[in-house]
């Protein structure tokens, strides 16, 4: 009986060992928060992101500008940039166009200096040098040494607040630049910029709070701050346009301004945490009690570390170490953006400009959804599918609140930028896969509505004249069709599995007129203009950008292969497997020109750019051919030639955690080729193992045999123990539980052609 007990209690506190072994594994220690922030040089493309202090999913990301006006990149860090101009709370991660960068704070010692009193490299007076070698970045953490003033800053954050220390070793006073002018490029001629208004207000000794009412990408968002001070300033002023104002005085002006002096008589540092709010005054000063009860400047770094680690441990992978750097420096720029923008409270303001609340305190903005459909959504619904619910809950109040989902929506603002209505298949993903939180009731309304209610870059009424959108009507057109045309599809799912079969059957063949773009004398899809003629000249590797040619930030090349919705009608239409497959080996080997690419493309593999997002389900059409040891051929050369660990990583903007989820699905060997009908297609698997945790103690385990650089092909498939003849898994079958087994080695399996092939539509 004794040894009984004695075996037990060993096993249990083996078993809670192992739990808490688990639980403290630190996956942050794989991620660089530098990769995607530049190169050396500034020629070679990186992922536009930002390397400074974020907490997942969170309203504040306080990190250094390297540029008085940034613009490009749109983060406002250029790691091959030798200067900072201060640290600002609020940033984009991997976008291609810039915004945010509110409330600059910069401390510097020396005279007091404003903008005006620039630098030999035309940075403003305070702004200081600082080296690399000099800097760190992790999850939530940040700090560099500003060499000009012998200055330490670290930053870190919360979920709506930031917290600075700065720590030096003189005695000199520290002063505190605060500039609530501090923007993106005002000059810029696009979605241009400028201050509305701005305040500053000075509490007391230790206290100041400010907002400020701006117009850029979002237009005409308000923001405030409350900051609380470890130690009082002994003076401040401030400096409205030209003006300066003496100590004491509230200023209102649309260029402000605050220096704040503080003794430094002591040994130390000045710590300083900043509570953010899109709401009000109010909020800002509730959100910095809720979160930051004292100074403790490291007890919120292990914080915010413990909450990223959280985040991180939903996939456990074994690789080395570079694949798990790349790895876990994707999955954390992929739980970055979105925000959620409400208070603590849950107080938000809508669309309208109208206070809300949020029962869940929930309210998520910056929706990056031309890109993030293809592949972060369907990752948010395996290991985020708690948040999954939250941001759809999110869209659905804009389509409440305004009349259509979400296009492209920053800070609770629509910018309508991009193309397609790309909540519609976030929506039905979640959906067909049973994500629970969310009134599909509703959501069928917000989908149907949002298909049939012309709206800007959606002019529904155009295509029940023509069955086609005119490039003389329409600009943009082709690709404006063929997204749409993916769209109905995903509408006609949901319509047909709610029970609204006159709906399914009115988009379905509104999803049919793809075809309606395709040439079949040039075997590509084609802009026509409003009497049926076809648009010439015509080059299939002539790029589009953001307007003024039929296709979009891509070429016809590119865009030939988006039917993600019906690969096999797409076949037929190509002409049959024979010139599809052909088709697609001319793609992926016809070199790019430089004279025929414009700055939206980039890592090109032939006429492949996996710089942006149209080509990302390419390589896995050939799942569809005969041949399908190619799209493991060209997956793998993806990510051996477009991921690096350096600050260079990625071939073009990450955009919101889209470039960095392709990488994430396509390391474990699968990647949505059809983002709402819950089937992945195989490429190359590169990880010895990955451990996705599902909740309830499921998980999925991938274990890849004979992995290597050289042994990119699958040779055969075993799923929990059986053999596995297809060149794809279903997302019911990971979410289950249970364990995949790829076998590999340097020639192509030949048997895999006669695997079955992908489905189009999941009962």
């Amino acid at each position: 009986m004794i040894s009984r007990i004695f075996w037990t209690v060993s096993l249990f506190l083996l078993l809670s060992q192992t739990s808490e072994a688990q639980q403290l594994k630190d996956f942050t220690k794989y991620v660089n928060p530098f990769i995607g922030t530049g190169s050396i040089d500034s020629l070679s493309l990186s992922g536009s992101n930002f390397p400074g202090a974020a907490y997942p999913f969170g309203l504040v990301q306080l990190s250094p500008d390297t540029d008085a006006a940034p613009e490009n990149p749109c983060s406002g860090y250029d790691y091959a940039d030798t200067s900072i101009v201060g640290f600002s709370h609020t940033h984009l991660s991997g976008t291609g166009v810039a915004d945010l960068f509110d409330f600059l704070f910069m401390p510097y010692t020396g005279d007091i200096r404003w903008n005006a009193d620039l630098t030999d490299n035309g940075n403003p007076g305070y702004s200081s040098g600082f080296s690399h070698s000099k800097e760190t970045a992790s999850p939530g953490y940040y700090s560099v040494v500003l060499n000009d003033y012998g200055i330490e800053a670290e930053l870190t954050a919360t979920a709506h607040c930031g917290m600075h220390r700065y720590s030096t070793a003189g005695k000199e006073p520290i002063h505190l630049m605060i500039d609530l002018d501090h923007s993106l490029d005002k000059k810029r001629p696009y979605w241009s910029c400028r201050i509305i208004d701005a305040q500053l207000r000075v509490i007391d000794d230790h206290t100041i709070e400010g907002y400020r009412h701006i117009t850029g990408w979002a237009n005409s968002r308000k923001v405030y701050f409350r900051a609380e001070f470890s130690r009082p300033f002994s003076s401040q002023v401030m400096k409205a346009g030209n003006r300066v104002y003496p100590d004491g005085i509230i200023a209102n002006h649309t260029n402000l301004k605050m220096t704040a002096t503080f003794d430094n008589n002591s040994n130390e540092p000045l710590i300083i945490k900043v509570g953010l709010s899109s709401v009000s005054y109010e909020g800002a000063r509730a959100n910095l009690a809720a979160e930051i009860s004292g100074f403790d400047f490291d007890l919120e770094v292990s914080k915010v570390k413990k909450a990223w680690n959280k985040e991180l441990s939903m996939i456990d992978i074994e690789g080395d170490e570079k694949q798990k750097t790349i790895f876990y420096t994707a999955l954390y720029h992929t739980c970055i953006q979105p925000n959620n923008i409400a208070d603590v409270n849950g107080d938000y303001i809508n669309i309208n400009g109208e206070k809300c609340n949020a029962a869940d305190g929930k309210h998520y903005s910056t929706f990056s959804l031309w890109d993030t459909y293809r592949a972060a959504h369907p990752l948010y619904t395996i290991i985020q599918p708690e948040r999954t619910a939250g941001f759809i809950n999110s869209m659905l109040r804009q389509y409440n609140d305004y009349g259509y989902l979400p296009v492209w929506q920053l800070w609770g603002k629509e910018t309508n930028c991009m193309i397609g209505n790309h909540a519609i298949p976030v929506i039905v993903d979640a959906y067909l896969k049973g994500i629970p939180g969310v009134d599909y009731k509703t959501a069928y309304e917000a989908v149907k509505g949002s298909s049939v209610n012309p709206h800007e870059g959606s002019p529904f009424q155009l295509l029940e004249k023509y069955q086609y959108f005119p490039e003389d009507i329409q600009s943009q057109s082709v690709s404006i069709g063929l997204e749409m045309a993916f769209n109905d599809f995903c509408v006609a799912q949901m319509a047909r599995l709610t029970g609204n079969a006159k709906d399914a059957d009115y988009f379905m063949k509104r999803a049919g007129y793809f075809k309606n773009y395709f040439d079949p004398e040039t075997g590509f899809f084609r802009g026509l203009d409003s009497k049926g003629n076809w648009l010439e000249p015509f080059s299939p590797v002539r790029y589009g950008g953001n307007g003024d040619y039929a296709f979009t930030e891509g070429n016809a090349w590119q865009y030939l292969w988006y039917v993600p919705q019906d690969v096999p009608a797409f076949i037929e239409l190509m002409g049959g497997m024979q010139k599809f497959t052909e088709k697609l080996d001319t793609f992926f080997t016809l070199a790019a020109k430089p004279d025929d690419v414009n700055g939206n493309a980039s890592g090109f593999i032939g006429q492949y750019a996996h710089g942006n997002e149209p080509s990302h389900h390419i390589a896995y059409l050939y799942n569809f051919t005969d041949e399908p040891w190619k799209a493991q051929y060209y997956a793998a050369k993806v990510m051996k030639e477009q991921y690096s660990a350096e600050p260079s990583g990625y071939s073009g903007n990450e955009d919101c955690g889209q470039m960095s989820a392709w990488y994430i699905f396509s390391s474990m060997g699968f990647y949505p080729v059809n983002p709402a009908n819950g089937i992945y297609s195989f490429g190359s698997p590169q990880l010895k193992n990955a451990v996705i945790k599902l909740g309830n103690d499921k998980s999925f385990e991938i274990i890849t045999h004979n992995s290597s650089v050289e042994n990119i092909y699958i040779q055969k498939i075993i799923l929990n123990g059986l053999p596995y003849n297809k060149t794809y898994i279903l997302h019911k079958d990971i979410v289950k539980g249970g364990k995949i087994e790829f076998f590999m080695d340097k020639k192509p399996g030949k048997k895999m052609a006669d695997y079955e092939k992908p489905p189009m539509i999941i009962q």
